[in-house]
């Protein structure tokens, strides 16, 4: 039953304008009619939505008792009229104020029945003025906007071209969509269809707005209060404007601390300057987050933002780590399969073929060929060493303290960054005048047999880098690690014995790929053959063995 919010209320939750675009009144209405429990959701816009605004579903509707309210400012079904109800929205409308607003900035057409009443109820609404009639109509409700600042010409005339604001309500439609990928939704502009797509899961909403392509590169995130799919590393861009969050529902403006957490999931498989897509849905307790700090709901406040990164930046470690992430070998003539996906997350094993240029590794293995870059495979191998034993052992105090040179920008990180760094036992200084005193290192670096060991552990772990640690190991893993022309076949069967050992050994510490994959079909597609190979790959062929050792029903 729709109820008009007493004053006190409402002015807890008074949003100031709420439609001040064609836009907005599109999200408005797609709320409405996910709030209605629709299954099927039709967007039609005409004239970039100044001429109109369509949203059909097939959704509760709204009952006669209560349709004559639907226009009215502040009158809502879904918040009750309590001040303590503010605090515990569970739907992605609360205010009362969608209808009302679309009524104010042009002409409010409503058609509404739920499925248990006999005929429909029908609304015109403009300004104050509000009429409701009986209509026939299917179950669901239609709200159609008409001239939208018809009646004032100056806003009329600041609105973006119809072809910027059709981009933008496009965008909007698919975010609404791979947040709610088990619905129908289509998009229709000026008569033409511009977004369609069946119920699916992420993965198909992903392949409706972004493409196949992109659908295939993705993986499933499943955590508890997170669930979605994330890219491959090799599925990346330079800007973050395909990483979705949605919180109970509601696609957000998600904030930084989200964005890095995801990034941060997938710590050296992503380069420094890449971010994956992904589309992850948020679930938390309806009292630990506040819908009601923006006009339009895209930002919502959470009361453990801190907590919700880290479950984020778990979710997205956990499932890259289900995957084997090795990136496809190129081809000169025909682009390569996806390579199949194997149950198991752990580095196949792989038998050593030769060595190729005293650098890379040509191996066998799982029915594929493999080309391993020594020096990021030993690289990758020597970090997670380095990682395991950084705190095994109780730091090492410097015989006489050590004073290093230090800019303006490295004391300042050094102030900020202090505990952190003695925490894994790297105690420093400001000494004053540009210096620092370098007074004990962790055990396992101070060992390390490298030139300029000391500076160049300050300046890692005094660096831009978001994470000293990982820097500072990185760089150190490096220097050591096999180069060019270094490279046997003794030194090879190591290296490989040491990346299979590696916890994520897909990629050296610094981002870049540790091996590539060539599957045999692609050689044999290369070279005109007909009729490939079926090779049994891997752990397909382990299962195969074990299925032929049980015991037949016959013995």
């Amino acid at each position: 039953m729709i109820q008009v919010l007493p004053p006190h209320v409402a002015r807890l939750i008074a949003a100031g304008e709420v439609v001040s675009r064609p836009l907005d009144v599109v999200r408005e209405l797609v709320d409405n009619a996910l709030d209605a429990g629709a299954s099927r959701i039709e967007i039609e816009v005409e004239g970039g939505g100044l001429g109109l605004v369509r949203v059909r579903d097939n959704g509760s509707g709204i009952d006669l008792g209560s349709v004559e309210l639907a226009a009215v400012r502040h009158a809502t079904s879904k918040l009750a009229p309590e001040v303590s109800a503010v605090d515990h929205v569970t739907t992605l409308g609360f205010r009362g104020e969608a209808l009302w607003a679309a009524a104010q900035a042009g002409q409010l057409h409503l058609v509404t029945r739920p499925a248990a009443q006999v005929g429909a109820a029908e609304v015109l609404a403009h300004g104050e003025e509000v009429h409701v009639s009986r209509a026939t109509a299917p179950a669901g409700t239609t709200v159609t906007v008409r001239n939208l600042f018809h009646t004032m010409p100056a806003r009329r005339r600041t609105q973006a071209s119809p072809a910027s604001e059709v981009r933008e309500i496009t965008a909007l439609v698919g975010r609404y969509l791979l947040h709610h990928p088990g619905r129908h939704w289509r998009l229709s502009v000026d008569g033409d269809p511009r977004l369609t797509h069946a119920p699916a899961d992420h993965r198909g909403a992903v392949a409706s707005v972004y493409g196949p392509v992109s659908a295939n590169r993705v993986l499933r995130v499943e955590a508890e209060g997170v669930r979605g799919v994330v890219s491959r590393p090799e599925l990346t861009r330079s800007r973050r404007d395909r990483m979705h969050f949605s919180v109970n529902g509601r696609p957000v403006l998600a904030p930084p601390e989200l964005e890095k957490a995801v990034i941060s999931g997938y710590a050296e498989l992503l380069p420094g300057s890449a971010a994956p897509l992904c589309v992850l849905d948020i679930t938390v307790a309806p009292q630990d987050h506040n819908p009601n700090v923006h006009p339009a709901k895209q930002v919502v406040a959470l009361a453990d933002l801190s907590g919700v990164a880290a479950r984020v930046q778990a979710a997205v470690a956990a499932a890259l780590a289900q995957h084997p992430l090795a990136r496809a070998a190129p081809l000169l003539t025909l682009p390569p399969e996806p390579a199949s996906t194997p149950r198991s997350g752990s580095f196949p094993v792989l038998h050593l073929v030769g060595v190729y240029q005293s650098l890379y590794l040509l191996a066998q293995g799982e029915g594929d060929l493999w080309v391993v870059d020594a020096h990021a495979a030993h690289e990758r191998a020597l970090y997670e060493r380095l990682s395991r034993e950084l705190g095994a052992a109780p730091p090492v105090e410097l015989p006489e303290p050590e004073l290093l040179h230090l800019s303006a920008e490295q004391t300042a990180r050094l102030h900020e960054r202090q505990a952190e760094l003695q925490a894994w036992g790297l105690e420093l200084e400001d000494f004053g005048a540009g210096l620092a005193r370098l007074r004990s290192l962790p055990a396992t670096l101070a060992a390390l047999p490298l030139p300029r060991l000391h500076e160049t552990i300050v300046e890692a772990a005094l660096g831009d880098s978001p994470d000293p640690r990982r820097d500072v190991l990185a760089r150190l893993a490096c220097a050591p690690a096999l180069k060019a022309g270094m490279l046997d076949a003794d030194r090879g069967e190591g290296v490989l014995a040491a990346l299979a050992d590696c916890e994520h050994p897909w990629a050296c510490p610094h981002g870049r790929p540790t091996v590539l994959r060539l599957p045999e079909r692609d050689l044999a597609h290369a070279f005109g053959r007909r009729g490939v190979r079926d090779v049994a790959r891997g752990r397909d062929a382990e299962r195969n063995a074990a299925v032929r050792a049980l015991p037949s029903e016959a013995e």
